[in-house]
């Protein structure tokens, strides 16, 4: 797993399974079920544990291409929302002043935050670059630097709340979710001597599918313009803020299968390179953890495997999901 101090991405995939730092605490998801592990103010873990079947398996057709990856990424936020809301419950409730926030508030500060995400990453992005360039109806190019803003955006972003002491916290759960990842991966003893001597990286986590993300969408976007300028004159900014944001699903969709392809083929010198700037963000998005953060990401792929974990764990190989 390691070479230097650069994790290598494992090998063919048999099963997948993934993880997100919330409050204090960490999910994993793994076949079947997922669980989240949160230490209280008291000092104690609270365990969430949930059994969860992918809609896909229901239905075969939703595992096509592109679709698997829009699936997948709605089921992770739904399962990453709760996951977070339930530690933000167990860390606060016990606060004297705890007031529980109705449902409307809930819905409120859900879609304010969307809001919020929209105008950072594509309603300023377009506007900044039709504002300062004339490139409107350059379909490549215009997609190109308001590409380049939009990462400008999301590493100022992280750089900006990585600041936060509680964001730092948070982090730090990051990278104790990859550690206990690659112990789990190398077939050691799920422990926190093990697990502690993995890097805080990992090539298919969240940071780095996010980045792929806004590759693809430097590349899908200016395919789209370049369509729609076939039945149009002029390409407004409005036009492209009706388009591109629906598009978003299906953006996520390909670079899901990018993600797939990089991981399949992690020796080809074009997918190392995309991979790297991923891993390099994650600098910044995960922090070295302490051994009581890492005993509770143990702890959360353990329950989440439950009485099966002896079942996954004879030299088997496997690839996080992008959730975390």
């Amino acid at each position: 797993l390691l070479k230097g101090d650069s994790p290598v991405a494992v090998s063919e995939t048999k099963h997948t399974y993934g993880g997100q730092a919330v409050i204090e605490g960490v999910m994993m998801r793994v076949p079947g079920a997922y669980a989240t592990a949160v230490r209280n103010a008291e000092g104690n873990i609270k365990i969430d544990r949930h059994e969860f079947i992918s809609i896909t398996d229901s239905y075969p057709l939703l595992k096509i291409p592109i679709i698997r990856g829009m699936v997948g990424l709605f089921e992770a936020l739904r399962i990453g929302y709760s996951s977070l809301q339930w530690s933000s419950e167990m860390i606060v409730s016990s606060e004297k002043d705890y007031i529980e926030p109705s449902k409307i508030t809930d819905v409120l500060i859900t879609v304010f935050s969307l809001f919020i995400a929209l105008g950072l990453f594509f309603v300023a992005p377009i506007g900044i670059t039709s504002w300062l360039f004339n490139k409107d109806q350059d379909p490549l190019t215009f997609n190109l630097i308001s590409g380049l803003f939009r990462v400008a955006f999301f590493i100022t972003y992280l750089v900006l709340i990585s600041i936060m002491k509680d964001v730092r916290r948070l982090f730090q759960y990051h990278g104790a979710e990859h550690k206990a990842v690659y112990n789990f991966e190398s077939g050691q003893e799920l422990n926190i001597s093990n697990a502690q001597k993995f890097p805080t990286q990992h090539p298919c986590c969240g940071t780095s599918f996010l980045f792929i993300i806004m590759i693809v969408a430097i590349l899908s976007f200016a395919l789209l313009d370049s369509v729609v300028m076939l039945y149009v004159a002029e390409l407004k900014i409005w036009m492209r803020l009706v388009l591109h944001i629906p598009f978003i699903p299906i953006v996520a969709g390909l670079g899901y299968e990018v993600l797939k392809l990089s991981a399949k083929y992690r020796k080809n010198i074009f997918f190392l390179i995309l991979s790297k700037p991923g891993l390099w963000l994650q600098n910044i998005t995960t922090k070295q953890p302490n051994d009581d953060q890492m005993e509770v990401a143990l702890r959360a792929l353990e329950e989440a495997f439950g009485d099966k974990l002896s079942q996954y764990t004879h030299g088997e190989t496997y690839v996080a999901e992008a959730i975390g």
